[in-house]
């Protein structure tokens, strides 16, 4: 439950009330105890199918790689496509601390609904509340332990669950994940109005699916048409982060679980960009 903290201005009714513009309701939610989290980053799309669980889970792994604790929480109630990247197919576990996330091979922490459903194919069919109500618990109940970075993986759109995430986290700021087609332009434009409102800052923009290296020849091709990655930035100030190419390996390395082993440079830039915020 929110906690509304009543005025105590004897001014109040009047414009200029100082004490009633402090009498704001606070959404924040209490991380569980034992959770340390330095930075919370959200990783959102205005649109289903840009890749926004792909480049969470190599914006995880890749700061893993550079020596940063990252941790993962699937926000994605009704499409979680974490544990798959992942391989993880134990179960969450619980203790009096907490529940407990279960960890990928390389020790990335993952908390999703399908670590917790019997069946990964079970569908989760509920209301939104209940949904909002089930990512807020993957951040109160749950033991994250001590962590440089906690990825936010959330679902497409403003619904929500976005609009959960940003009132209950401390979201340190998000990464807005598009593709090359110039309608994506208008659907950023939409999740980065939404930041605003909630004065979350916006990191950068990741572009997925942006080309395809040719191996024969080595020739770069749109296959999604021309780009408007550069555009849509300049038209919000903000930084290209990554431009990540069609590559059949990354999606085999997904499909089978292996996204730690996948050997890519392509998030390197956003690495860079994470560690100066």
């Amino acid at each position: 439950m929110a906690e509304e903290r009543k005025c105590s201005s004897t001014t109040c009714g009047k414009e200029s009330c100082e004490g009633c513009e402090k009498a704001k309701t606070d959404f924040s939610v209490k991380p569980n105890d034992m959770t340390h989290v330095k930075k919370v980053i959200g990783v959102v799309s205005g649109k289903g199918g840009v890749g926004k669980s792909l480049v969470t889970s190599l914006l995880a792994v890749s700061m893993s790689r550079k020596g940063y604790r990252c941790g993962i929480l699937d926000a994605d109630i009704t499409g979680p496509s974490i544990p798959k990247a992942f391989g993880l197919t134990e179960k969450v576990m619980g203790s009096d601390k907490g529940m407990l996330p279960v960890y990928s091979k390389g020790g990335v922490p993952v908390m999703s609904i399908n670590l917790i459903l019997p069946n990964d194919t079970d569908p989760v069919v509920w209301r939104g509340p209940i949904i909002a109500n089930t990512v807020k618990q993957f951040w109160s109940d749950v033991v994250w332990g001590d962590l440089d970075y906690l990825f936010v993986d959330m679902p497409p759109g403003t619904g929500d669950v976005p609009l959960t995430v940003f009132q209950s986290l401390p979201v340190d700021g998000i990464v807005v994940v598009t593709s090359p087609q110039e309608l994506v332009s208008m659907i950023v434009a939409k999740a980065v109005k939404m930041a605003e409102l909630m004065n979350i800052p916006v990191l950068g923009l990741v572009e997925n699916m942006s080309y395809f290296k040719c191996p024969d020849n080595g020739k770069c091709y749109r296959i999604f048409g021309d780009s408007h990655l550069k555009e849509t930035a300049e038209a919000h100030g903000l930084e290209i982060l990554a431009e990540i190419p069609i590559d059949p390996e990354l999606a085999k390395a997904c499909d089978e679980g292996r996204i730690e082993e996948f050997d890519g440079s392509c998030m390197d830039g956003a690495v860079r960009i994470l560690e100066g915020k």
